[in-house]
């Protein structure tokens, strides 16, 4: 059995920011024998204290290398968008039946709100005629790339819980997001650029930066924001007067001063530190070729709907496009605006015009390229939204309906990356309220991402406070059914 040096730390109450050197110990003097013995057995593998990654290999043959995973933040109407339910037309206006709201519990509306009808034609597009509504005419063109599943399920019913449910399998702040996990199980296949990088358009996200974080694994783990403008990652750049070749050798002097510091406190964090040094270093070369998307061919910036001279999220679909190119493992897409608890049908044409025509173009140009096969793309909210109107004053009038967060029931959608191409998964009731087939929890999504790049979710774990965490906590299921 290979000593750990960390778990042993943790079993004397030892953290891993406080691991103590043969000095610390003898200047105590509290610790006696037991202590030096203990320090002995700490520094006999030093190499397993940088945690940098378990010594795993995948134990699928992968489908995919990589993700690129778009989030909207907010919640996107279901039954407006993917999920077409006829009945609620014949509802219109009528409270829930009671026996599907009996003890459901809802963020704003009240159970007796009415029924609220989708206005939007659905019909059938590609070859496997998968229902979309007329929202979305760029998608409805690459029907026949995705797997649309009808039956997700979450247990969290507002933004900041449920992203971070999504993202990291809890609802609670302090545990590793998804691109972090499959950086620690798989590593890079980029040595100039991180293995998860982040990409936002819009104000943000409820949880902010604790759905890109590391939670409890090594920082080295953590994603990258990048940015638009002059400046993509915060203090990247070298200072006024410092040319390339200081920064170089300052690092140098850095660097040795750290391993020194290393080789006596046995700290995972140095090494994480030294690393993303030497990371930022290279970065400064890759990044800005990586952000001119100026240099795509004209036909490419048309097909996205790119604006070289401005931000916008199509700019962002085809950044990430450019990043899984470049062996980026992990590509995490914000792009806000979809809480429409007011003016759905106003709000909601304009969210998925700006984001219809980027992301039929990012499947189409991975396809183009033979990057598709590789490419896990994931669509995907938080939560649903209700097939009830809320209110917007105490009279209970809507003449600016909305819809609210809605957990038992909603859409997500992928393509490529080793999933079934123009299928459709699971069936919700009448009113989209509840799956009523092949329902899929969150967690049942994350074990089947996993496995789609080669992964048990199961045995990639990391031991933490005494117990082995993972990425879908203490259950799921594959959701076999999608694979190809």
């Amino acid at each position: 059995m290979n000593y750990d040096p960390i778990d042993s730390a943790r079993l004397y109450g030892i953290g891993q920011h406080q691991m103590l050197s043969r000095r610390d110990i003898l200047r105590s003097g509290t610790m006696g024998i037991g202590a030096v013995a203990l320090n002995a057995l700490l520094s006999c593998d030093r190499a397993s204290a940088t945690l940098a990654r378990p010594k795993i290999l995948p134990t699928f043959p992968p489908r995919a290398k990589n993700i690129i995973f778009l989030h909207m933040t907010g919640g996107p109407s279901h039954v407006d968008m993917f999920d077409p339910k006829p009945a609620l037309q014949k509802f219109q206006g009528q409270p829930m039946p009671a026996e599907m709201i009996k003890g459901v519990r809802f963020a704003f509306v009240s159970p007796d709100a009415k029924v609220l009808a989708s206005p939007y034609k659905f019909q059938r597009h590609g070859q496997a005629g998968i229902e979309m509504s007329g929202l979305l005419p760029q998608l409805a063109t690459v029907a026949d790339e995705m797997t649309v599943i009808r039956s997700m399920q979450t247990d969290e019913i507002n933004h900041g819980a449920a992203e971070l449910f999504m993202h990291t399998g809890s609802g609670r702040m302090g545990r590793p997001a998804m691109g972090s996990w499959l950086t620690y199980g798989l590593g890079s296949a980029n040595q100039n650029l991180p293995g998860f990088v982040v990409l936002m358009e819009g104000g943000g996200t409820a949880s902010g930066k604790n759905l890109w974080s590391s939670g409890f694994l090594p920082t080295i783990h953590q994603g990258v924001r990048l940015r638009s403008g002059t400046e993509p990652v915060l203090y990247l750049s070298n200072p006024l007067g410092v040319n390339r070749k200081d920064r170089r050798d300052e690092l140098d002097v850095v660097r040795q001063l750290n391993q020194s510091q290393f080789e006596t406190a046995y700290d995972p964090e140095i090494q994480t530190r030294i690393s993303q040094y030497e990371m930022a270093f290279r970065m400064q070369a890759s990044v800005p070729d990586l952000m001119r998307i100026e240099n795509e061919p004209k036909h490419i910036l048309d097909l996205y709907g790119a604006k070289t001279n401005q931000g916008s999220f199509a700019n962002t679909c085809l950044l990430a496009r450019r990043l899984v190119e470049k062996g980026v493992r992990f590509v995490q897409v914000f792009l806000d605006g979809w809480d429409n608890h007011a003016g759905i049908f106003s709000s909601l044409p304009r969210k998925c015009l700006e984001m219809d025509q980027p992301v039929a173009a990012l499947i189409k140009d991975l396809k183009q390229r033979g990057l598709l096969d590789e490419t896990l793309v994931i669509w995907a909210g938080e939560f649903g939204r209700t097939p009830m109107v809320q209110a917007l004053t105490p009279a209970g009038e809507t003449q600016s309906p909305g819809r609210d967060h809605h957990k038992d029931a909603f859409t997500i959608w992928m393509a490529g990356g080793g999933v079934k191409a123009g299928y459709t998964h699971g069936k919700t009731d009448d009113f989209g309220f509840r799956p009523v087939r092949d329902a899929v929890h969150v967690h049942d999504f994350q074990a089947t991402v996993l496995q789609l790049l080669g992964i048990d979710h199961t045995r990639l774990t990391y031991r933490y406070q005494g117990r082995d965490f993972r990425l879908t906590d203490v259950h799921g299921n594959v959701a076999t059914e999608i694979l190809a």
